[in-house]
């Protein structure tokens, strides 16, 4: 009996020392946990709809930024037009002005062949009008006393042929002269009427030029009132993406406090748990959270198709750390959890778009980005393979992927090194 009761007294010292070595959280401090706990989750919502009323603003922002971009490249676009325009009518004006310069030299040699024409038709009309005027007065005799002189009929008949000749050639002369006169004064008509249409023209291709100036004007101030509006939107949204990123940052920070306190949590109840199995007599378990730091099944089947590590940004932002990796995938296909844990974490965030962040313990988390659908919410805890979302491409994405980070305290890992 004795004995027995040193056996009772020496497991009873047993399971106080045990119980006395298990660090205890008291009460009241694990209410405040939970208090706490609540809190971070308001802030986190909270937090989550600044950032979605910011997202909304920005997408609007950015969407009147591309359109005032479009409406400034229009712009540009049709003030180039009209420079190529002008280009175009003051090559014509040129070429219009040489002709024009072209006729009136034309036109000055033919006046000064006409001055000439009309200088030797006057001497041949001056001459014939005083022939006349002595055949009037004395008669023509200067014909006959040829004739007369000659000292035999053949010397007769030459000297009646040559005075045939020379009245022939006086009068072809006369009617050469007219009509070279006539010739030159239908070719000055010609000039002065081709002159005439090419001064209208130049006219004319002058005022084009006159407008397109005005309208070049007109829309180099569309141009450059546009490129303001369009640095006025840009700097609206560069600050409301500093905004953003700012937003996300603390939102960041809740979510690793979140899951501080997750942490905190999980080894309070493992605490408790060893406490309850001493208390029970039996062997306390060990305490190894799944999926941290052990293996991840893969969230959604797929080939890899970009790598963790730097690249070079898909949206042309040059190069970039990728914190996870992209899996190829079908929109709406099934993403599934790779480990089990809690969700920390469900809602936009950010470049990420629709985003899940599970927590799996041992500061050990995954990321699910890009998302079309989310099926969890925040504080549900989820299974391996368990159905969570699904594919899409919300956020900064360019295609149908997943986008999925391991996180060890709070810092991206090479997910391939943990898929199994």
């Amino acid at each position: 009996m004795r004995r027995a009761e040193q056996g009772a007294c020496a497991r009873g010292w047993s399971l106080a020392i045990g119980l006395a070595l298990i660090p205890f959280a008291p009460v009241p401090a694990h209410a405040a946990g939970r208090q706490t706990v609540a809190a971070i989750g308001d802030q986190i919502q909270s937090k989550q709809q600044e950032i979605d009323a910011t997202h909304r603003r920005l997408l609007q922002k950015r969407d009147l930024l591309r359109f005032q971009e479009m409406r400034a490249a229009d712009l540009q676009r049709q003030l180039a037009q009209t420079n190529s325009g002008i280009e175009r009518v003051s090559a014509s004006l040129e070429v219009l002005t040489a002709e024009v310069h072209h006729n009136e030299r034309k036109l000055a040699w033919n006046q000064v062949q006409l001055r000439a024409a009309q200088t030797t038709l006057a001497r041949h009309d001056d001459a014939l009008k005083r022939r006349l005027i002595d055949v009037y007065e004395r008669g023509d005799v200067g014909y006959a006393n040829v004739l007369f002189s000659a000292t035999s009929f053949s010397d007769f008949a030459e000297r009646w042929d040559d005075i045939g000749y020379l009245i022939a050639a006086n009068q072809r002369t006369i009617r050469q002269r007219r009509a070279a006169e006539q010739g030159v004064a239908g070719a000055e008509r010609a000039l002065e009427g081709e002159r005439a249409i090419l001064e209208g023209s130049l006219g004319r291709e002058q005022q084009a030029r006159f407008q397109l100036a005005a309208l070049a004007d007109q829309r180099s101030m569309l141009v450059s009132a546009a490129d303001a509006q369009r640095r006025s939107v840009a700097s609206e949204v560069a600050q409301l993406e500093d905004l953003s990123a700012a937003e996300e940052s603390a939102l960041e920070q809740l979510i690793r406090e979140r899951q501080r306190i997750e942490e905190e949590r999980r080894q309070a109840a493992a605490l408790a748990r060893r406490r309850a199995a001493l208390l029970a007599g039996r062997e306390a378990p060990s305490e190894a959270p799944e999926g941290a730091p052990g293996a991840f099944s893969w969230p959604v089947s797929g080939p890899i198709s970009s790598p963790f590590g730097m690249r070079e940004d898909p949206l042309g932002r040059g190069w970039r750390m990728h914190t996870g990796i992209d899996i190829a995938a079908p929109m709406g296909a099934t993403v599934t959890a790779a480990a089990g844990g809690r969700i920390i974490y469900s809602g936009w965030e950010g470049g990420y778009g629709n985003a899940i962040i599970i927590d799996h313990g041992g500061q050990t988390s995954t990321l699910y980005g890009h998302l079309s659908q989310i099926f969890v919410a925040n504080g549900q805890d989820v299974q391996r393979g368990q159905a969570i979302g699904a594919v899409g491409c919300t956020g900064n994405c360019t295609g149908p992927h997943l986008h999925f980070e391991v996180r060890v305290n709070g810092v991206p890992v090479d997910p391939t090194t943990r898929l199994r």
